[in-house]
């Protein structure tokens, strides 16, 4: 055999390692191979093409891997048991920007499912590694490494302090602030999942300089971006009142609110959930978004608007009191009544008034929905007035004063209905003869009474009475 005919033998080797590599990586894409391919005993057959010498070969099998692992939990469970990750993630350091591409969506692959098979990404070192590729000069290195840190931090807290720990925040503030827009939607991401579990996070996070960065993003006209920063300033604004003031004296609104109006549905979402979560540390702020709804003309906005006002109403008492004095429940109430609202909005607006009704003890509040109210939100307002009263007399004749004991008389109620049973409950709080006097027709049948008494009367003692 002569020396060509050798080396052809090799190559042909080499060749069909490359194509069955290839071939591998784009059947695992689609989910309806994943069974057959790991019956065939696919993952054997991958591991040591990981150490090929040839690099092409190496990257086309972590490719395949990936999307073994992205496809399949089984699958990423079993790239643990293999103990493929740990030897990726020795030879990281050694290999080209290819090479860290393809390892680094393995590590996403493999960590995104449970935090069990994360915390075995943590356990051989792929946060470290992943670090690494942080620091890298390529873009898209970068933006592989900050997806698969997310993946990992979104489980829970101690996840996410090894993400801390690694030296990961700083890197991807730095990201925020490169050119490319995938880049940047990847790390507000991140930035957005290692904020969400504790205060001290969150911190970490504000420490190292997010915010500004974050807020310069809100006008940006990308809104896969716009959704990310938004995201991440209300995993952070969540936490406590400082938290959300550092938010807020970013300069953060108004600009944010002009993006109620964006196209995108899950930027509009996530401005209402940051309103929200910067709003319920102080009720003040609800007075915003009164501001905001009764301006607004289209029923979208309102609608997000609405959301974000029952959000902030069903916190606490004290919030749902906040929307109460801000005369926001009659509004709601009109916007569920009106025909002409949409039907998301209607919808909206009866679910942010049945949330806030379930929160709110101010009386006075309430009163007004006794008049223009529907039986099926009457009944939620009655409720209320009904755990109320009985502990509270000062309530008690200010619900006589105002005219709301005689509008409860008036309401009509079926029979044994829980309605019926609220109203009964806010009758025995009075005495008997103020709740007849308050009844419809009393006067009438009080009038009747007199003028039988006059009718009836003895003519000699009127007389007599006269003489005297």
């Amino acid at each position: 055999m002569s020396q060509r005919q050798i080396i052809q033998v090799f190559e042909q080797y080499q060749k069909s390692r490359m194509q069955f590599v290839k071939t591998v990586a784009d059947l695992a894409t689609r989910s309806q191979n994943i069974e057959f391919l790991q019956n065939a005993g696919v993952m054997p057959l991958l591991h040591p093409l990981m150490l090929d010498v040839v690099p092409g070969i190496q990257q086309t099998a972590a490719r395949a891997l990936g999307h073994l692992a992205d496809q399949s939990e089984d699958m990423a469970a079993a790239v643990v048991r293999q103990d493929i990750l740990p030897q990726m993630v020795r030879s990281l350091s050694r290999q080209n920007r290819f090479y860290m591409k393809e390892a680094a969506f393995v590590l996403r692959a493999v960590s995104k499912h449970s935090p069990q098979l994360s915390q075995a990404v943590v356990g051989c070192g792929g946060v470290d590694a992943l670090v690494t590729c942080l620091e890298q000069f390529d873009s898209g290195v970068k933006e592989g490494a900050a997806w698969a840190l997310g993946c990992i931090a979104r489980h829970d807290a101690s996840l996410s302090q090894s993400v801390v720990d690694a030296g990961a925040v700083p890197l991807l503030v730095l990201s925020l602030q490169e050119p490319e827009l995938a880049l940047k939607r990847i790390a507000a991401s991140t930035l957005s999942e290692l904020s969400k579990h504790t205060p001290e996070l969150a911190q970490m996070v504000v420490d190292n300089g997010a915010i500004p960065h974050l807020a310069q993003m809100i006008l940006n006209p990308d809104a896969k971006l716009k959704r990310q920063v938004f995201s991440a300033l209300s995993q952070i604004s969540k936490h406590s009142v400082d938290l959300a003031e550092m938010v807020t004296e970013a300069d953060v609104f108004p600009a944010a609110l002009t993006c109620l109006r964006d196209q995108d549905e899950y930027v509009r979402k996530n401005v209402t959930t940051l309103m929200r979560e910067v709003v319920k540390h102080t009720p003040e702020g609800v007075n915003q978004l009164a501001l905001v709804l009764s301006e607004e003309s289209e029923d979208h906005i309102k609608a997000a608007t609405v959301w974000s006002i029952g959000q902030i109403g069903r916190h606490t008492p004290e919030h749902a009191k906040a929307v109460a004095l801000a005369n926001l429940l009659p509004k709601l109430l009109e916007l569920y009544m009106d025909a002409s609202s949409s039907e998301d909005l209607q919808t909206k607006s009866k679910t942010a008034l049945k949330t806030i009704l379930q929160k709110c003890t101010f009386l006075p509040g309430l009163e007004p929905l006794l008049f223009d109210a529907p039986s099926n939100i009457l009944k939620h307002v009655l409720c209320q007035f009904s755990k109320v009263l009985p502990h509270d007399s000062r309530a008690r004749r200010l619900f006589v004063t105002s005219g709301g004991l005689k509008k409860v008389q008036e309401i009509q109620a079926e029979p044994g209905s829980v309605l019926q049973e609220q109203i009964n409950a806010i009758n025995a709080c009075f005495p008997d003869e103020i709740v007849r006097y308050y009844s419809p027709g009393y006067s009438e049948v009080l009038l009747e009474q007199l003028e039988n008494y006059s009718q009836n009367k003895n003519p000699v003692d009127s007389s007599n009475n006269l003489t005297e």
